[in-house]
């Protein structure tokens, strides 16, 4: 299978395609140059035919959604950026995906969509967003409106995974217990399977690590995806 993965630049598109590399053949993009062995196009993802090329002769998409920290911290208006970013360049990547024939494509978005919500509440991915106004999670969930707006039109086939709070092992042993906790290992499978699964029209994922008082429930992503989250930590 041939891969897109946007956000190269990310840990988490490092693990990804370094995971992914073995049995796939793994083009990366970013908004900024990486440093990498693979294949790798710099786009902005703007509206025009380089963006065409970009996903030419690819089969699905991974995007990330992902702005380098150090473009935000350039930038006069972070909050415009972050915003647009989502919507106008997420609408230009899935709209030269559908023109460009790319059968599927899985979205990165965020379980802070439920911040709102009590902590001791199950949520399931039935259970409507709350999202706060802050803007990294105001735009993710924008972004997943773009996408759903393209799946449910039937152009392409997306599935949405909504990622707890990444942290890698070692890390986690020296924080304070975070009941949305993802590691790295478990969110880098869920891509894995939401790749390998087959694809429908449009699906939404719970993603994170599986411990007894964890914040979400992730069984619709074990039992539609096959994930089996490998990291344990007693809450």
């Amino acid at each position: 299978m041939n891969v897109l993965i946007t956000s190269a630049a990310s840990d988490l598109a490092q693990n990804l395609a370094a995971a992914l590399s073995g049995e796939h053949q793994v083009r990366l993009t970013d908004l900024v140059d990486v440093d990498t062995e693979l294949e790798f196009v710099r786009s902005d993802l703007g509206h025009g035919e380089e963006t065409n090329r970009l996903v030419e002769g690819i089969d699905a998409i991974v995007h990330l959604a992902q702005i380098p920290p150090a473009l935000l911290a350039e930038s006069d208006r972070p909050e415009n950026l972050e915003i647009d970013f989502q919507t106008r360049c997420s609408y230009n990547l899935l709209q030269a995906a559908c023109e460009e024939g790319v059968d599927r494509a899985v979205y990165a978005s965020s379980l802070r969509l439920f911040d709102q919500h009590e902590e001791d509440w199950a949520v399931t991915e039935v259970w409507r967003p709350r999202p706060t106004a802050e803007v990294p999670v105001l735009s993710d969930y924008l972004g997943e409106f773009v996408c759903r707006e393209f799946a449910r039109e039937g152009r392409i086939r997306i599935a949405c995974l909504r990622l707890g709070r990444l942290v890698r092992a070692e890390e986690a042993e020296g924080q304070a217990f975070d009941s949305a906790w993802l590691e790295m290992g478990d969110a880098v499978q869920a891509f894995e399977c939401a790749l390998r699964a087959e694809a429908r029209p449009w699906q939404i994922f719970h993603i994170q690590s599986e411990f007894p008082s964890a914040r979400f429930t992730i069984d619709r992503a074990k039992e539609g995806l096959d994930f089996k989250p490998q990291f344990h930590v007693e809450g």
